[in-house]
This record gives structure tokens, sequence and C-alpha cells, in this order.
């Protein structure tokens, strides 16, 4: 089903390398390598597939096509005519090109994208007496072209948009978590699927899903309309059909376990069930309750892991300085013995919570630097 070793990079957030590469080393993909911004692994079409339907964290899966010496536009042509661009392209196709320049001679990403897509089309309109035209939105192909000191990766989006997408999102709030980083801070937090988890400040919801759909077996993927390789020419839909029903059926029932959700405003709350019934997802309890409401059940060793308010997107900083304090206080006083897990992108903020951090990990959330606190109450 394809060749084997095929080189792959699956992106992924700043600080979640180490998350995808372990998701990859489950998936047991051939030679998975950390590197700076994703993991790179070989791997044959089904790898491809499951990938795409299993992985967290990733945001793209990127199937490599070349690398080759770029120092200019006539260089960049023929590299990119040296792919055969009907095997991905099918007739009456749309495209775009990503384009990154960083330390190379071509420093211009929109003009290296412009000549990656004049290459495209030159040579289909030649072999097909067509041209392709262009879709930023939804392309049926959709081309990544990395140029660092005059090298260049090429690459096709596998993924056909970014899988941050899960399908299932019907509300969203005012600032909502990115569903591969909410995924990432659930696995980064330690927590072990089978305990309480609780998401005080629950948002729309994605932290409750994504833990959820972990506890439950559910693959992110399922629920995405189409990834971009099932539009490819010779795309075998019969596998892949059968190995995303065979994933599907992986699922199980939330049970007994159990994960709560809370937050102070209506409207999330029913934004939180509204996404919670999208995704398929039965047992999880939503509390319209202020964090700062929360009562510990008798017995409960679980794992708080959240993404409070702060300050950069919603609210003022003085208001929510006593916010922390105050939480902080209550999780002092009524939460001895719960793991926390706090993504937080002001430092005042979390020095307001009065915990010392067994852990401080660096990420990062829409681009806002970020720091997920991991600490055992006391």
């Amino acid at each position: 089903m394809g060749r084997a070793d095929q080189i792959l990079f699956a992106t992924c957030a700043p600080g979640l390398e180490p998350v995808l590469h372990e998701e990859l080393r489950v998936l047991k993909a051939p030679k998975a390598e950390r590197q700076v911004g994703g993991v790179r692994f070989n791997g044959d079409q089904r790898l491809i597939w499951e990938a795409n339907l299993r992985l967290r964290t990733a945001i793209r899966v990127l199937l490599r096509l070349g690398r080759f010496g770029c120092r200019d536009a006539n260089e960049l042509y023929r590299g990119v005519q040296a792919v055969d661009w009907r095997r991905f392209l099918p007739p009456g196709g749309t495209l775009a090109v990503d384009a990154r320049s960083r330390d190379s001679e071509l420093n211009h990403s929109q003009f290296v994208a412009q000549r990656v897509k004049d290459a495209v089309v030159d040579q289909l309109r030649e072999s097909r007496g067509e041209r392709p035209s262009v879709d930023r939105d939804q392309p049926t192909l959709r081309i990544d072209l990395h140029l660092y000191r005059d090298r260049a990766t090429l690459s096709v989006d596998t993924s056909g948009g970014s899988l941050h997408k899960r399908g299932w999102r019907r509300a969203q709030g005012r600032a909502p978590l990115n569903e591969c980083l909410a995924a990432g801070v659930v696995q980064l937090s330690g927590w072990d699927a089978r305990s309480p988890l609780v998401d005080p400040f629950c948002g729309s919801g994605t932290i409750l899903i994504e833990a959820a759909q972990i506890a439950c077996s559910i693959a992110p993927g399922l629920f995405r309309d189409h990834f971009g390789f099932e539009l490819w020419p010779g795309h075998d839909g019969r596998a892949y059909t059968a190995l995303r029903e065979a994933i599907g059926a992986e699922t199980r029932p939330l049970g007994k376990r159990r994960i709560v959700g809370m937050d102070h405003d209506p409207e999330r709350v029913e934004q939180t069930l509204e996404n919670l019934d999208s995704a398929g997802i039965e047992g999880v309890t939503v509390e319209k309750a202020a964090a700062l409401k929360f009562e510990p059940r008798p017995g409960w060793n679980a794992w708080i892991v959240t993404n409070p308010p702060y300050g950069e997107r919603v609210g003022d900083e003085a208001r929510l300085l006593a916010l922390y304090r105050d939480f902080g206080a209550l999780l002092r006083e009524h939460c001895s013995g719960y793991q926390l897990a706090l993504l937080s992108g002001n430092p005042r903020l979390a020095k307001a919570l009065g915990l010392q951090p067994d852990e401080r990990i660096p990420l990062a959330n829409g681009g806002l630097e970020c720091e997920l606190l991991r600490c055992s109450v006391r």
C-alpha cells in the first residue's frame, strides 16, 4: 500500500513535540525523529491514513516529495517540476501553496509561492491541456514549500487543512483553546484516563472533549468530513473506509469514569453541552458554577486540568489577580492530594496562585507564549 519508506513530517505547536513523538511511537511509525516544530517519520499510505485519523496533537501530516538546492527562481521552478503532479491533483482540481523562506536568496515568501504555483500549473497544462486554478480556502491540493539556507523542502499536505478542525465544534466561545493544544495539555498533565478530571474554567468544553475522547478511545479524526489524501487520484476508498470503520469500532463508553466541567457563564455551559453532543460523548458532567464554588468530592484523587483566562485575551489583570489568588487558596484548603495542570500565559497571574509548580512546560497558544504549570496540591 504505497512505499513504506516515504518520508513524512507531522507538524505541531511548539512544546508538543515530545507528546507527538510518543503518539507516533504508539502507532509504531518507523524512524520517528523529534525535530523543532514536529516529528519526522517514515510510512506507507496506510500509516498516512492512520496518522491523520489518530494523532491528537498533530496540526498537519506532510508527505515530503523532495529536497533540492534553490538559489534562484529557475532552480525553484525546475525542482518543483521534477515532481509528477498528476499523482496528487485530479483533473478539475484546485491548488494552494504555503511557502516560507528563511536565510535564503529567495527571501520573499509570496514570490516563492507564486513560482511554485507556476511550475505546477505549467506542467499540468502541458500534460493535460488544462490550467488548474488557485483556491486558498478549500483547495483540492495544498502544497508546502520550506526554504532554508537555499535548500528547498517540497511537500504535499495529506491532511488537507489543519487537524485541529476536528469536525465536532458547533459552538465557539470568545477565546477557544485550540483542540490540538488542549489534547497536548491533557496528555502532558499526566492524567491516567481513569481518575476523575475536572476543568473549573471549561469555556466551550475543549479540554473536556479532548479528555473524554482519550478516555473513550475516540480517534480525533473520525468527525472530519474529509482529508486531503482522499482527493488524490488513485485513492483506495474501500481500504480507507475499512480502516476508518475499524478505528471507529474501538470506541468505548466513558462508564463510571468522571469528567466534570464548570463555568459561571450559562452561555458557555450551553456551548459545552452542544459540543459534547456533536462529538458523540455521553457521561460528562457540566455545571453552571463559578470555579471558586468547586467542592471536591469525597474520596476523589482528581486531576484539575484547566485554561483560566489570563488577561491578554479576556478580562483585566486586576480582577484576574484576585481570581487566581482565591482559586489557589481554594485548592490549598480543599484539594490536597489533587494534581493540577494549569495553562497560563501571564507569569504574574500564575504566581498569584501561591502554588509551587513541580514542572513548568513552555508551550504556545495561538502565537502567545505560555506555560503549563504542573504540581501536586499540598
